[in-house]
């Protein structure tokens, strides 16, 4: 017996083809597996973003996405969370606390790991400092996280 799987699963109200491409480009997403509709659109992929798995699908009149779920990104330092963010709210936009919208209305949270050794520090004064400058950032900016 196969095991039970959880997969994210996107509505795109767009093409898939602009939507793939995309990630493709900005999170070096790794397409699995794709289908096409009777007309040849691409209608549906089976995609990992570092290692979550994702099927995507577009088709006319679906919901709009909205904040209140987001996919978090956790990567490994500043250079890495320019970029993403960069990228990502180049046509979207930046909301707080690492928090952003992209182009095609999904929302992300892009920490860096590095954070937490500050948020989480043994002494209290800086953890004090940590959590209100954390806050006020709109980019999660490392060395503003510590005095």
């Amino acid at each position: 017996m196969a095991a039970n799987t959880l997969k994210t699963f996107l509505w795109f109200d767009t093409d898939l083809t602009d939507v793939v491409a995309h990630y493709v480009d900005v999170l070096s997403m790794d397409v699995r597996g794709k289908f096409h509709d009777e007309t040849g659109r691409l209608f549906t992929a089976d995609v990992s973003i570092y290692g979550h798995e994702l099927i995507l699908m577009s088709a006319p009149g679906g919901p709009s996405f909205n904040d209140s779920v987001s996919l978090s990104l956790n990567v490994d330092g500043q250079a890495e969370v320019d970029r993403i963010w960069d990228a990502l709210t180049a046509e979207g936009k930046p909301g707080k606390c690492g928090w952003c919208v992209d182009k095609f209305g999904v929302s992300w949270q892009v920490s860096p790991i590095q954070m937490r050794q500050w948020l989480e520090h043994e002494d209290p004064a800086i953890r004090a400092y940590a959590w209100p400058a954390l806050m006020s950032m709109t980019k999660i900016v490392i060395d503003d996280l510590h005095p």
